[in-house]
């Protein structure tokens, strides 16, 4: 699942200083350092009848180009009850809507652009 990626991505403590909040309400992602929003991304979450998990969560794995519905990266969430991740999209329209089975749908520009900042571990709270 993990290719072409140098070994610092899977160093223990490897962009700690980073985390995820994410607003499903506002449809925002941000990336918190050092108690700061650093970065903030429109998103698209979970429809009502699969809501985005609330909760506080762990990147637990990714993937580089999983294609279809899931973009150009994939961030699974450590989420007990469900397959959650963050990820990008081929519905670049849906963005900014609740259409999702529960997964953070991001432009495929914004989560590129993410995943220079966090990796497996990141912590991601949803509120």
């Amino acid at each position: 699942m993990l290719k072409n990626y140098p070994y610092e991505y899977y160093s223990e403590g490897f962009r700690a200083d980073y985390r995820i909040t994410i607003k499903p309400n506002e449809k925002r992602l941000y990336l918190i350092k050092d108690n700061k929003i650093f970065k903030s991304y429109p998103i698209a979450t979970g429809k009502p009848s699969t809501p985005t998990p609330i909760g506080t969560f762990k990147i637990e794995n990714a993937a580089i180009n999983p294609g279809g519905p899931f973009g150009v990266r994939w961030l699974g969430l450590d989420a007990p009850y469900g397959d959650y991740g963050i990820h990008g999209t081929n519905n670049p329209s849906s963005i900014g809507k609740s259409v999702s089975n529960g997964c953070i749908r991001m432009y495929n520009k914004d989560i590129l652009d993410l995943v220079k900042y966090v990796w497996i571990g990141t912590v991601v709270k949803i509120v």
